[in-house]
């Protein structure tokens, strides 16, 4: 609870300074990912072509530093008419690895609802949505999207999605698949799991590879933006995780998930500023250790708050953010009877960095990071980064 306090006084001290007189900056409102991009684009009919890239260095306190072509992404949209659009997104990972992250088709059924399916982002969080590496501070994406949430957590679904300006309300509302919590033999014989202590959830995302599902499970969001410079959101997903057919009546096979989420976005003159908060209680986890041999925690809990100043005059087209996060995230934020709680899985991080924007979809990142756990006798490691992040 005491974190929790934390958060909401430091996100209080955010919204504070909304009160105060107001320029014309609407950044926080009209903060856009690639797909509404394309979505939003002005054609008539026909194609548009979009893309971001992250090229990073890491280099690891007392080991080798890497270097690697992160990510590098195409996006394609196709418009068939006023109403009716396609939007997909092919990743190409570390240079080898290729994904489809999204791939939906979009109708607008009025100027505020949206009718959507295929493989779409599951609205959790900021950078699940905004992951573009001109969009977000430092070079690596922060971890509590990574573990907690997890990025990039995409589903096969169907829903609704529009916007209300008269409320300055943005919705979002889908039935997807879950996540796979176990695979099997064929025969009712369980053969491995996906989820665990370190990574909590991350390892089930089916990413819409031949997704297995039993249950449907529910997941919404209500983004407001009616005080200039400020953006709330609040989100939500419910359900369970999915196993294979001849194994889902077997205790333990899944788990149940029911996660919540608040974030924030502010921007005012040359300080712009950004925080989370994200909680997952999993029902079952005790039976799931037992069936699988693993150290699932019944609860996940992550949040980070961030600030970043422009250094140069206002009025350059170049900017140079001055940057600070600090994240604390733990996949044992709450254990069930016979499992010890591990707390080298609570983990806490500063990002100290410097953005340079040399174009509107071109930057510059350098940062510096301390890595710790709340288990004692481990030192703190840090990490210096360097990376170039394009969109466009």
């Amino acid at each position: 609870m005491k974190k929790l306090a934390v958060v909401s006084a430091l996100l209080v001290t955010m919204l504070g300074f909304s009160q105060t007189p107001q320029d014309s900056t609407q950044v926080a409102q009209l903060q856009q990912n690639a797909a509404q991009r394309i979505l939003n684009g002005n054609i008539n009919t026909g194609v548009t072509v979009g893309g971001y890239a992250q090229i990073d260095y890491n280099q690891p306190e007392g080991d080798n530093g890497k270097l690697d072509v992160h990510r590098m992404v195409l996006l394609f949209g196709y418009k068939f008419n006023d109403k009716v659009q396609f939007i997909t997104e092919v990743e190409l990972e570390h240079v080898s690895e290729i994904y489809v992250e999204q791939a939906f088709l979009n109708y607008s059924l009025t100027d505020n609802v949206n009718l959507r399916g295929g493989l779409m982002l599951v609205p959790m969080g900021i950078v699940n949505e905004y992951h573009e590496p001109t969009t977000y501070f430092g070079v690596e994406r922060p971890n509590v999207d990574k573990y907690i949430v997890p990025s990039t957590w995409r589903e096969i679904g169907i829903g609704v999605s529009g916007k209300f300006d008269n409320a300055s309300l943005r919705y979002q509302a889908y039935i997807f698949n879950g996540f796979k919590s176990v695979e099997s033999d064929g025969n009712g014989n369980i053969t491995g799991a996906f989820l665990g202590g370190k990574n909590g959830l991350r390892s089930g995302r089916q990413k819409g590879a031949e997704s297995t599902i039993n249950t449907p499970n529910f997941a919404a969001k209500l983004d407001y933006y009616g005080i200039s410079g400020l953006r709330l959101g609040l989100s939500g997903y419910f359900g369970k995780t999915q196993s294979p057919d001849d194994v889902n009546e077997v205790d333990g096979a899944d788990v149940g998930i029911s996660m919540v989420g608040f974030d924030v976005r502010y921007a005012y003159k040359k300080f712009l500023a950004r925080g989370q908060f994200i909680y997952a209680g999993l029902s079952g986890s005790d039976d799931y250790n037992t069936q699988n041999s693993t150290d699932l925690g019944s609860a996940l809990q992550g949040w980070y708050v961030e600030g970043a100043y422009n250094l140069l005059p206002a009025e350059k087209a170049q900017k140079l953010y001055a940057s600070v996060r600090y994240e604390d995230y733990d996949t044992h934020a709450k254990v069930e009877d016979g499992l010890t709680r591990n707390d080298g899985y609570h983990r806490k991080e500063w990002t100290f960095g410097l953005n340079y924007k040399l174009a509107q979809g071109a930057v510059f990142k350098t940062d510096y990071q301390i890595f710790d756990t709340a288990a004692e006798g481990t030192d703190a490691k840090g990490q210096f980064n360097m990376g170039i992040g394009v969109w466009f």
